[in-house]
């Protein structure tokens, strides 16, 4: 039952040793060291990404405040347009209201003073033709025909007398 494998050999066993401490320095000089180094490179990388989204939130926070805000800011101002715009409209329709009134209260005395002046016309016209007749016929009566001038005098006194007021 001597099997080499199984015997003990201190030649084999320190090359072993050797070889294995051969073995871990290149595996730690060539392969552990470009691992750690990539490990720790990717580490830093998804910190950094990590960190990078951290302040994405954050600015989308902010940015999502400052909407908020202008969103705000607009509803107001609109409002505000919106309560001008309608007082502006109450303040037109009064003023239009009251322009007509003062068109149609214009427009009333301006007839009523055409009424008068129409009405005095056509009295002094009544009155003149009144006198004319009162002389043709007086004239008529007593028989003889008076002259221009003293048909214009007679006119012009009985205008007098008619304008008068009498009390």
């Amino acid at each position: 039952m001597d099997n080499p494998l199984v015997q003990p050999d201190p030649g084999l066993f320190i090359w072993t040793i050797v070889t294995f401490l051969v073995l871990l320095t290149l595996l730690a000089k060539f392969a552990w060291r470009p691992l750690l180094q990539a490990l720790e490179n990717r580490q830093a990388l998804i910190r950094k990404s990590l960190d990078d989204a951290q302040q994405a939130k954050q600015e989308l926070e902010r940015l999502q405040q400052e909407s908020a805000q202008i969103i705000k800011a607009a509803r107001v101002e609109a409002e505000t347009i919106v309560t001008k715009s309608r007082a502006d409209g109450e303040r037109l329709r009064e003023e239009m209201k009251q322009k007509a009134r003062s068109d149609a209260d214009a427009i009333v005395r301006n007839a009523e003073r055409q009424i008068q002046l129409e009405t005095a016309r056509a009295l002094q016209q009544i009155r003149r033709e009144a006198v004319d007749l009162s002389v043709m016929i007086a004239s008529k009566i007593i028989g003889r025909n008076l002259s221009k001038e003293d048909n214009e005098s007679l006119i012009e006194e009985a205008l007098r007398q008619i304008e008068t007021p009498r009390h």
